[in-house]
């Protein structure tokens, strides 16, 4: 019985409606996407290479940053190749390995990137609170380790995720109403008992996200506290500047992450998930570089230096 289940769901075919409801706007959607696409991709390689090759920004912050940058440009290749395609082709169709294959590698970003979330709030409250001690507490041995951690447990959630999918069965071809393989959409679609695997659902994604958001919410309530007792009003504009861009970050990545699934029920549920999945899957990956170029003096210095540099040169 066990073989059969799994010979049927090896033959299974998801089809991925994404904005097929919409046919007018695919041409406008599909530009829309692309240029979205193309500005995360020149935004966090550009972010990664600019700290690179820049020997001011070899520091704890911009170390983490750029591993933020690796996560969300692989997070929006998962995600984003797929969404475009679908936008210019009749078959819509994905494969249950395929569909299987960019849950794995999306949900294994997302849980290292809440981790790394954490590993940059508790990094800004040394770079803060301890200011003098900021150089040995955060030493590249340490940063090295926070950053294997994260990525560890982003990979460990995700076969644990991955392997509570590849227990179900799936027995016929499945309309899916969105545009990326979802864990839920695996579980609304399986024909088979789905309470373990939503057991497990619950206590990993539950567990990372109320660990680092416990770390966050405490790293700054301690960067509050030592911004408050500074008496140099530049001092403190100085200290909060420096956290604004990892808190605007956090802001809208669990704020996103709250609005997609703490939203109540109601006719409009089914567009509403759709904006909000693109809001989360494409647009936050290419806010993350902006956000940090933008609200951070040194890269906005040495990226104008490379446009000098390159006007020069032609």
């Amino acid at each position: 019985m066990v073989s059969t289940d799994k010979n049927q769901s090896s033959e299974v075919m998801f089809v991925l409606l994404g904005f097929s409801d919409y046919p007018d706007l695919q041409v406008p959607l599909f530009l829309l996407f692309l240029t979205i696409y193309a500005v995360t991709v020149l935004g966090n390689v550009g972010m990664i290479v600019i700290i690179k090759i820049s020997p001011k920004l070899h520091t704890p912050m911009y170390f983490f940053l750029k591993n933020l940058s690796f996560l969300d440009f692989c997070y929006s290749t998962v995600v984003t190749p797929k969404l475009i395609e679908n936008l210019v082709v009749e078959d819509k169709s994905i494969s249950i390995k395929g569909c299987i294959t960019q849950f794995f590698f999306a949900a294994a970003c997302v849980m290292t990137e809440m981790v790394m979330l954490a590993v940059m709030a508790y990094d800004r409250l040394v770079a803060i609170c301890y200011p003098l001690l900021y150089t040995v507490s955060m030493s590249s041995k340490l940063c090295s380790l926070l950053v294997t951690v994260a990525y560890s447990w982003g990979l460990f959630t995700s076969i644990i995720f991955t392997y509570s999918i590849l227990i179900l069965s799936f027995c016929e071809t499945k309309i899916i109403n969105n545009f990326v393989c979802e864990y839920l959409v695996f579980l609304s679609v399986s024909c088979s008992d789905t309470h373990f695997s939503e057991m497990l659902l619950f206590i990993f994604a539950n567990l990372s996200a109320i660990f680092t958001l416990i770390i966050i919410f405490t790293s700054y309530i301690f960067i509050f506290v030592t911004i408050l007792k500074m008496h140099s009003a530049s001092g403190r504009h100085k200290a909060f500047s420096t956290c604004a861009s990892h808190l605007t970050a956090v802001t809208i990545f669990y704020g996103t992450i709250l609005f997609l699934y703490c939203i109540p029920n109601s006719k409009n549920t089914g567009l509403v998930v759709k904006i909000g999945t693109v809001f989360y899957a494409v647009v936050i990956p290419m806010l993350n570089p902006l956000i940090y170029s933008l609200r951070n003096k040194d890269v906005k210095e040495i990226f104008r230096k490379l446009l000098d540099l390159k006007t020069i040169s032609q």
